[in-house]
């Protein structure tokens, strides 16, 4: 009867921890759970899957909340070694929509409109530039 009691007790407790592991792996925060209204305009990732890897994006927003561009931009992909790059323009100004590798990602045009610049770099530092052509 007592192993009875325990095997019950045993199997309960499993069931609640698996519960608990799948609520989170599918309930896990992301950049729709953001105020920002970000939405993604055109993106880079070049070829090289031997060398460093360079992501470069480019992001509207309707609000500049700069803690949120940072959060924003460290959910997206980084390898070790290479470097992200996420350009962020208000929403209703002119954005990018093809973006190139290198130091120059896009037509110098668009510098006035860009409101920030999320970089990541090769060893994981991370930097938010606050109007970055400018």
């Amino acid at each position: 009867m007592r192993n009875k009691k325990i095997n019950i007790l045993l199997v309960v407790l499993v069931l609640f921890l698996v519960a608990w592991m799948l609520k989170g792996t599918f309930f896990q925060p992301g950049a729709g759970d953001l105020k920002a209204g970000f939405k993604q305009v055109a993106e880079y990732r070049n070829e090289n899957n031997t060398g460093p890897v360079q992501y470069v994006f480019s992001v509207t927003v309707k609000d500049t909340l700069w803690s949120e561009m940072e959060t924003y931009g460290n959910y997206k992909p980084h390898h070790k070694g290479g470097t992200t790059k996420v350009y962020y323009f208000l929403e209703g100004t002119a954005a990018p929509l093809f973006l190139s590798p290198g130091n120059i990602n896009f037509e110098s045009s668009f510098n006035k409109a860009c409101v920030a610049m999320y970089e990541k770099s090769a060893v994981g530092n991370v930097v938010l530039t606050k109007h970055p052509f400018q």
